[in-house]
């Protein structure tokens, strides 16, 4: 699911900072991308420029 310049680079990366586990971190970074995403898209009583009032 990755171009071959894409893959290149993830290697790189896992490579460069001694990453052993590549499912595991292919797992936390969707994740926390995800997971970061849906905190500050929350669901909030009022419009955000209402709050900032």
């Amino acid at each position: 699911m990755l171009s071959d310049e894409e893959h290149e680079l993830i290697c790189f990366y896992l490579k460069k900072y001694k990453i052993g586990n590549r499912s595991r971190w292919f797992r936390e970074t969707v994740l926390n991308h995800i997971l970061k995403n849906m905190d500050q898209d929350y669901p909030t009583l009022f419009e955000e420029n209402e709050m900032r009032r």
